[in-house]
């Protein structure tokens, strides 16, 4: 009796890689369109792949990028809004690339404790991404710093063995105030994000360039720490007195909402009697009344970025000397409801 033909086995990626002499990783690279390839191995694994007649599986090419990329993600912001825009482009991105995150969250703006870390340290990790305020955070850099991963820091400032994903906080600052002045307004308050991140010294110090260059401006400023509740406060103390601002400018948008909700409760028309603008461009400043004239920091492309940059250098693609970088992305000014010429 004859046998019946078995089913013929279609080639896998193992397979491509023992014809071409190579790793399943560098075939990986090779059919994902990744560099870090030198042309003469790039040319056996195509050869391999057409002998073979081997087609690339989406969900195993999903798993053998999975596999080779592992990435970190430490996080914690008091801001929801500017979290879920954040984590909403690394998942993105992520996805694209076939990429495993691992997430630790600290609570309320403080880092994660140092077990924690530390056990995200030994989890074989390809790369790290700290969002703000943890990239310059002193217990974080020092339990992450020294694995030799690559690491992205975003909105940071000058943290020696990372990539900085940041906006020109300096710049942007400037530009609003500037703005503010142009409508005529020459009272003006400000509030301070977190006096321990860099971003809200650069933004105080853009406020300042603007205020310097012009005359009869009367300034008051109040810190905040980018909290919703510490914007309230902040609203408190620069509304109260003879002679308010017409205009405030908070560092973020949650402040800024904050700052809208006290004038409310003071029976202040916004922004007939008084123009808050604010800075991200989260949903908090679209979800509110009026919607803020705010900066529009590029969250989702900064998240975004920062994968892209540890995949990378994790991948092989971009495997420089690890020393201090940046990325720079665009900003725009977003005008709404919330700003008008002083009355």
């Amino acid at each position: 009796m004859e046998k019946p033909d078995r089913p013929v086995r279609s080639a896998t990626i193992i397979d491509v890689a023992a014809r071409a002499g190579v790793s399943a990783m560098t075939v990986s690279r090779v059919i994902n369109g990744r560099d870090g390839v030198r042309p003469e191995t790039r040319e056996a694994v195509e050869s391999a792949i057409e002998a073979l007649s081997y087609t690339p599986n989406a969900a195993a090419r999903s798993l053998v990028t999975a596999a080779e990329l592992r990435v970190g993600v430490v996080y914690s912001n008091p801001s929801a809004a500017f979290m879920s825009e954040f984590l909403t482009g690394i998942f993105e991105e992520a996805s694209t690339r076939g990429a495993r995150l691992i997430l630790l969250k600290g609570e309320g703006g403080a880092p994660p404790p140092r077990p924690a870390l530390e056990k995200l340290a030994e989890s074989g990790l390809s790369g790290i991404i700290l969002a703000p305020p943890l990239g310059e955070a002193p217990i974080v850099l020092n339990v992450l710093r020294g694995l030799g991963r690559p690491l992205a820091a975003v909105g940071a400032y000058d943290v020696p063995d990372a990539t900085c994903v940041r906006i020109d906080d300096r710049r942007a600052a400037c530009e609003m105030t500037q703005y503010l002045l142009e409508l005529g307004h020459r009272r003006l308050g400000f509030v301070l994000g977190n006096p321990d991140q860099a971003a809200s010294a650069e933004r105080m110090a853009g406020f300042y360039d603007a205020v310097r260059d012009a005359t009869n401006v009367e300034v008051k400023v109040a810190q905040g720490d980018f909290s919703y509740g510490s914007g309230l406060i902040a609203g408190e103390q620069l509304l109260d007195g003879p002679s308010p601002p017409t205009a405030i400018f908070a560092s973020n948008d949650d402040m800024a909402a904050a700052i809208v909700s006290v004038a409310h409760r003071r029976q202040l028309d916004v922004p007939r009697e008084l123009t808050v603008v604010g800075f991200d461009d989260t949903t908090a400043a679209v979800t509110l009344w009026p919607p803020l004239t705010t900066i529009r920091q590029p969250l989702h492309q900064l998240a975004a970025e920062a994968l892209a940059v540890v995949a990378s250098e994790a991948t092989g693609s971009n495997r420089k000397a690890r020393r201090r970088r940046e990325r720079v992305l665009d900003h725009s000014i977003v005008k709404r409801a919330s700003t008008a010429r002083p009355a």
